[in-house]
């Protein structure tokens, strides 16, 4: 039996709000797919924006590709649909990461639902936060929703998070001297702002934040080295507040989860009035990756390093069209 489909209208709403999601410089790495006769959304991913320099398994991509799936169930939850995953869901297509089937009307009061106005408002902030500790409840909060997405967040303690700041700058370094990784950030990062590019995709020169002055925070500049007449300086937060997302494995269907929990924490994050900016960079370089993980913690594998705090929203970065990246069948 054929179900029921949905208009177009209102598919086209939903992957509005999927692709709002955060991906690995900004290369949007998705394609999705409605098929009519099965009410069902594929998301596919797009190898062609791959990174295969700073990103060789596909790890960042299919993180991406799993916050944007996130957001298309909290979409979905909104608009008064039940949405149904399935993860990675023909071995044959290794492109196919989900497959979505839309149903009947959601329950009243969904969790999911509740994260709707935060999707829009949820920009990464690459600029200073004030030297704050989140209260204990907002950490709870964060961490119970990497629990609901089968994943684990840990905010380690002073000494530890030194140590990851002295990790970011040993990845600063062998990215500023492997020619790939660096000619992957000047192509999907522009220091011109986004009225000048009018690009759709990679990130503006106003989203690249103050040069750090002083203490150092978890930001990766864009800048890369290049000239940006005008841009400032600032002193970030002394002690920054970071938060390790992790899992128990590292398969690709744990990739997608992360993606997925990492998405739930930050449009919570949102919700509780916090910034945030991520960086992966000391964990795009294996011989250092497994030293972003707390000894003390029972994580695994570190998916992501997250940066918390209270400060500017950050501004928001381009998106692809709809029409773009949705097909119809």
């Amino acid at each position: 039996m054929n179900a029921k489909p949905f208009d177009a209208n209102t598919i086209r709403a939903l992957v509005a709000d999927a692709v709002a999601a955060p991906s690995l410089h900004n290369a949007q790495p998705w394609v999705f797919r409605y098929t009519r006769d099965t009410a069902v959304i594929g998301l596919y991913a797009d190898l062609e924006r791959a990174l295969p320099h700073t990103d060789p398994e596909n790890r960042g991509l299919f993180m991406g590709c799993g916050a944007a799936l996130f957001n298309l169930r909290v979409a979905s939850a909104a608009a008064g649909l039940t949405p149904r995953v399935l993860l990675l869901p023909d071995p044959a297509c290794a492109e196919l990461l989900a497959e979505v089937h839309l149903s009947g009307t959601g329950p009243p009061g969904d969790t999911l639902a509740r994260l709707a106005s935060s999707i829009r408002r949820r920009h990464s902030s690459r600029f200073p936060f004030r030297d704050e500790e989140i209260p204990v409840a907002t950490r709870d909060r964060l961490s119970e929703a990497a629990r609901l997405e089968g994943a684990e967040l840990f905010f380690p303690d002073l000494w530890h998070v030194r140590s990851i700041l002295d990790l970011i700058r040993d990845a600063d370094d062998s990215e500023a001297i492997d020619p790939g990784v660096h000619a992957e950030t000047v192509r999907w990062t522009r220091t011109e702002p986004s009225t000048v590019t009018a690009a759709a995709d990679g990130i503006p020169g106003e989203a690249f934040g103050p040069r750090r002055r002083g203490a150092s925070a978890p930001v990766r500049d864009f800048a890369a080295g290049r000239a940006m007449p005008g841009r400032d300086r600032a002193a970030f937060e002394q002690d920054p507040n970071i938060a390790l997302l992790g899992t128990t494995r590292d398969e690709p269907t744990d990739w997608v989860c992360a993606g997925q929990a990492l998405e739930r924490v930050l449009l919570q994050a949102t919700a509780d009035g916090l910034s945030a900016s991520m960086t992966s960079q000391p964990l795009e370089w294996q011989d250092i990756r497994w030293a972003v993980r707390d000894p003390i913690s029972t994580m695994a594998h570190v998916q992501m390093v997250i940066r918390l705090g209270y400060g500017p929203a950050g501004e928001p970065s381009p998106r692809r069209p709809v029409a773009d990246v949705l097909e119809i069948l």
